[in-house]
């Protein structure tokens, strides 16, 4: 499940994190039916912000 949180929305299966709700959604759904991350999907997680 996608929380909203202090740093931005959370994918509630790996827990990054991400500005816009749409790909917290999008991560939240493929770690969920691939149990793995998605690099194209990670990119834009705050976490990975240069």
């Amino acid at each position: 499940m996608v929380t909203r949180e202090e740093r931005g929305w959370r994918c509630g299966e790996c827990g990054f994190h991400y500005s816009e709700k749409e790909w917290a959604e999008k991560c939240n759904a493929w770690c969920k039916g691939h149990k793995s991350c998605n690099l194209d999907i990670t990119q834009h997680s705050i976490e990975t912000d240069p």
